[in-house]
């Protein structure tokens, strides 16, 4: 019996490679990114169509194709926002979904009994959405570049504004699926929370643009900051210092993702 216990903690630790569940946390990590990626012409290339359908509609049907804004072309000022918009819902989606989606089917204990911490179910679920967004991104930048030239002037201010937004987002979501109890409460998050943030934070038009007191809410908006920095990157132009957006969205990053994972530790009303 104690030669059983024995080969059995041997071989945990081998599984384990140490402290971390690398075998355990790669698996859920690989679960999440197949789970998209098995529907790959809705999450990925349909983000790509609702962008274009944008673009198409504030250039043609509201004739200011032709416009500028803060010295760039409208289309160019506006693409970067629409390519943000886009990551963080797609990022928010890609966790919320799985999440409440096991909860109401009854099998999220498949992924609570596995010997997994709480940082290895963190950041196994961050990777789907973070791997998802970033496929979304590429895509629709490529899309941009094809067919209004939008190009890139500071790739590294966008690959970081991209991550950071992956990484908020996909902790909302997870808060937001630990919190709803049925799909109509994580459809009212969505729809009344995630969905108004993202489409008045500067997204179509400049924050600079606005009256009092808008404007001066617009800067208390972390997605504001992330639009601004994603159009940064893009088009060289912005309406925050890109620096600036960048701690405020680390900031909220880090606090989320810490609530994210005191929640995940506590194992709070993830089976209900």
């Amino acid at each position: 019996m104690a030669d059983s216990r024995s080969d059995a903690a041997k071989g945990l630790g081998v599984r384990r490679f140490g402290r971390i569940n690398w075998l355990g946390m790669y698996t859920l990590a690989h679960r999440e990114i197949m789970r998209f990626m098995a529907v790959w012409q809705q999450t990925i290339f349909a983000p790509l169509m609702t962008a274009g359908l944008f673009i198409t509609v504030f250039s043609v049907a509201l004739g200011r194709g032709d416009q500028q804004i803060m010295g760039v072309p409208y289309l160019a000022f506006i693409g970067p926002g629409i390519l943000m918009m886009t990551v963080i819902q797609n990022a928010f989606a890609n966790t919320s979904s799985s999440i409440i989606s096991a909860k109401m089917q009854g099998n999220i204990i498949d992924t609570l009994m596995p010997p997994l911490s709480a940082t290895e179910l963190l950041a196994g679920y961050l990777a789907g959405a973070v791997v998802r967004a970033g496929l979304v991104a590429v895509v629709i930048s490529i899309g941009m570049a094809l067919v209004i030239g939008q190009s890139i002037a500071h790739p590294l201010w966008v690959l970081a504004f991209v991550l950071l937004g992956a990484l908020l987002m996909g902790g909302l979501g997870i808060l937001a699926a630990i919190m709803a109890q049925k799909f109509d409460q994580m459809a009212a998050i969505n729809n009344f929370i995630i969905a108004p943030l993202s489409f008045l934070s500067g997204t179509f038009y400049s924050v600079e643009a606005l009256p009092e007191p808008f404007r001066t809410l617009s800067h208390w908006n972390p997605i504001f900051y992330l639009i601004d920095g994603a159009r940064y990157g893009f088009a060289g132009v912005s309406d925050a210092p890109p620096v600036r957006g960048l701690l405020v969205c680390t900031f909220c990053a880090g606090v989320v993702l810490f609530i994210v994972w005191r929640w995940l530790k506590s194992g709070y009303r993830m089976k209900a």
